[in-house]
């Protein structure tokens, strides 16, 4: 797998996390479809049921032919996620995700690490899962 990125499937929550940093290529987009790919059947849940996390808090800006792939990953129906969370830095990787989302009402940027995840999974089978196990 690339050092550049890392794609984990999380069952016990039905996550997909994605970690995303350096400077990502198109070289790289290919790679991180397969690798994204494999982390859904490992997740095993019905089409779109799944809820992602991306930290790209290290990720350096996007060059535009790299950043048009991710859009366009972005909007396959096959990989939506039921919520999407980013996790970013104030950056103008921001900016990039931001416009990359669209405005897409399941999906958000956050700061923090621990926000993103309390929104993800708030109301989520999983999530009351999480926080009866934690007391």
């Amino acid at each position: 797998m690339s050092a550049k990125f890392s794609i984990h499937a999380d069952r016990a929550f039905g996550l997909i996390r994605i970690t995303m940093t350096d400077l990502l290529t198109l070289d790289d987009v290919d790679e991180f479809y397969e690798v994204r790919r494999r982390a859904h059947e490992v997740l095993g849940l019905p089409k779109n049921m799944h809820l992602t996390l991306n930290d790209v808090r290290d990720l350096k800006i996007l060059p535009q032919p790299t950043l048009a792939a991710f859009c366009e990953m972005l909007a396959d129906p096959d990989f939506h996620s039921r919520r999407l969370a980013f996790v970013v830095a104030p950056t103008l990787v921001r900016g990039q995700v931001e416009r990359a989302l669209g405005g897409r009402p399941n999906a958000r940027c956050f700061t923090d690490m621990a926000e993103a995840e309390e929104w993800l999974l708030a109301g989520e089978m999983f999530g009351a899962a999480r926080r009866s196990a934690a007391a």
